[in-house]
């Protein structure tokens, strides 16, 4: 138990409790458009810090993220057909999870074998056996989508709270599995795969570790993207949601906790700014990224995290 109190750890619930007040504050004084804006970022956030685990700290390059999120999403959705709850939502976010766990374990036994590029177009096409499978099932809606019934007793404050407890939890397990003799193990093979074969480490388990890890949480994240729009449909899961995840943790420096939160919030907000400008939107999303990464190559944080900054100010004044 005294583990979970390390000074690193409390940097870190310091850090994630600021960044929450101070979005939960802005919540609640801005219009219902920026309120939108605001969610959609924090559930970006929580999948973005599950896909930085697996692309920042283990090395390997997915882009099946869109397949886990969808199961999420979907697990929530059948579940509420009998009653928006709060036990059903954590019913359904436990199946998404098991799901998920058994659906990464089918990818990761033969991926794991592949490595760069060819990683990453597997688990792109295991993201959409995914969708169009939830597109035949019955269950689900198939391509028509599933509707959702309202939380019940919870408003947009109360969902965009639990998001915000779900970041601060989010964090703190990338941490402490980072610090961890299992996170020294993953980030060796990140390093040199082959050196860390040659020293004894099980690279297939620790990337396949961080691989579970990664995916639990774009389930979780997922199964917030129901009681935010109230319908979902197999085309929100596709190739474009991978990558607009991806975007984040490049944008925000792999391997960085710190930046993948603020380029989360950075996203959505630019995303809002563009609606106006509907025509070109794209093109100028894509030159606001382009320039960005020009300045800032390794992203907004490289892969330093903002409790590093604290150590060091710190150190000095010592």
């Amino acid at each position: 138990m005294k583990h979970l109190f390390t000074k690193k750890n409390l940097m870190w619930l310091l850090f994630g409790a600021l960044i929450c007040i101070a979005m939960y504050f802005v919540f609640g004084v801005v219009t219902q458009k920026w309120q939108k804006t605001l969610i959609t970022a924090a559930y970006y956030i929580i999948g973005a810090l599950g896909l930085n685990l697996i692309i920042g700290v283990s090395g390997q390059f997915s882009l099946g993220h869109a397949g886990f999120i969808a199961i999420g999403a979907y697990s929530v959705g059948v579940v509420f057909q009998g009653d928006a709850t709060l036990a059903n939502f954590a019913l359904g976010i436990a199946i998404g999870v098991v799901i998920t766990c058994a659906v990464a374990l089918i990818i990761a036994v033969p991926t794991f074998r592949l490595r760069g590029d060819y990683l990453a177009i597997a688990t792109l096409g295991f993201s959409e056996i995914i969708r169009i499978a939830i597109q035949n099932m019955k269950i689900t809606g198939g391509a028509s989508g599933l509707s959702y019934l309202s939380f019940e007793n919870i408003n947009d404050h109360g969902m965009f709270l639990m998001m915000l407890i779900t970041i601060v939890l989010s964090i703190l397990l990338i941490v402490n599995f980072v610090k961890s003799s299992h996170g020294r193990a993953t980030i060796s093979v990140r390093e040199d795969e082959i050196a860390s074969e040659a020293m004894g480490v099980n690279t297939t388990k620790y990337k396949t570790i961080a691989f579970l890890i990664g995916a639990s949480l774009a389930a979780i994240a997922g199964a917030y993207v129901g009681p935010m729009n109230f319908f979902i449909k197999p085309g929100d899961f596709g190739f474009q949601k991978s990558i607009d995840v991806l975007v984040i943790v490049v944008l925000g420096g792999m391997g960085s906790l710190s930046g993948t939160v603020i380029a989360g919030i950075f996203i959505a907000v630019i995303n809002t700014l563009l609606q106006n400008y509907s025509d070109i939107r794209m093109i100028l999303y894509a030159i606001i990224l382009v320039t960005t990464m020009i300045f800032r190559p390794k992203g907004l944080f490289g892969n330093k995290e903002i409790t590093d900054i604290f150590s060091k100010k710190r150190k000095e004044a010592e």
